[in-house]
């Protein structure tokens, strides 16, 4: 077994005459909660973009589960094992947070829509195993009382656990966060942080951008950051903070 999940080396994109992202190395282990941080504008949203397949690289080699990868669209992204969230809620409003997390889950179905529509027995029994899982997927993220309500009637806070339920629904071999924890409160922080824990323990690999630099420092094994689209550190916690560079961006007076 391969012992990265996640092998990138050289990431680029130019956008017109601004260079967003340049020469962008990470590897990710499997099981590790691996963070991805920088100033506003340090190109972080544009990697998970070329990362997730809504945009296209200029450059760079992918490389997932030990086989090359090329993001190309998102619906290919997740078929070849990557599921994200967004730093803007993205729910069906008017469906059921169940009906939120099955949508997710037919991203693994067999049946096609011959299936959904004549009903045969394949069909049924796969669409009982997706309902069962994702009555599942809500326990698992703690809002399984909540499986028959809108969407948009959630707190806030259920709201980012449906979409990372939703994103589970897909079996990724790898989690991509984007900002999970904006928005919330010190509570709600604290149990984003618990669920986090709870996926890795459960054998998950998570990358995770998050301008709440306490909670990444506290919750990942090693962090990538970015500046200008650029790498300027990467190691542990410990050794980021010490990293003058680091340091320099986000305390020096170009930020």
């Amino acid at each position: 077994m391969q012992a990265n999940l996640l092998n990138i080396t050289g990431a680029s994109k130019r956008f017109g005459g601004l260079q967003a992202l340049s020469g962008v190395d990470m590897r990710i282990a499997r099981g590790q909660i691996y963070g991805l941080i920088g100033p506003n504008g340090a190109g972080k949203t544009t990697f998970f973009n070329v990362l997730t397949g809504l945009y296209q690289p200029d450059g760079g080699s992918f490389e997932l589960d030990g086989k090359p990868y090329s993001p190309s669209a998102p619906h290919e992204v997740a078929k070849a094992g990557i599921a994200r969230t967004f730093q803007n809620i993205r729910l069906f409003g008017e469906m059921s947070a169940l009906e939120n997390v099955m949508v997710g889950r037919h991203v693994r179905t067999r049946q096609g829509v011959l299936g959904a529509v004549l009903r045969y027995r394949a069909a049924r029994e796969e669409e009982a195993a997706i309902r069962a899982r994702a009555l599942e997927l809500l326990d698992f993220v703690g809002i399984a009382g909540f499986a028959r309500r809108t969407a948009r009637h959630l707190s806030y806070g259920d709201q980012r656990r449906l979409e990372i339920a939703r994103a589970l629904a897909t079996d990724p071999l790898l989690l991509a966060l984007d900002e999970p924890a904006a928005g919330m409160n010190a509570t709600e922080k604290l149990g984003l942080r618990e669920l986090l824990l709870k996926i890795k323990a459960s054998g998950s690999t998570i990358l995770l951008i998050e301008h709440d630099v306490k909670l990444v420092m506290g919750l990942c094994d090693r962090i990538t950051v970015l500046d200008y689209g650029k790498p300027i550190a990467e190691g542990t916690p410990a050794e980021v903070q010490r990293n003058p560079a680091v340091i320099e961006a986000y305390l020096g007076g170009s930020h």
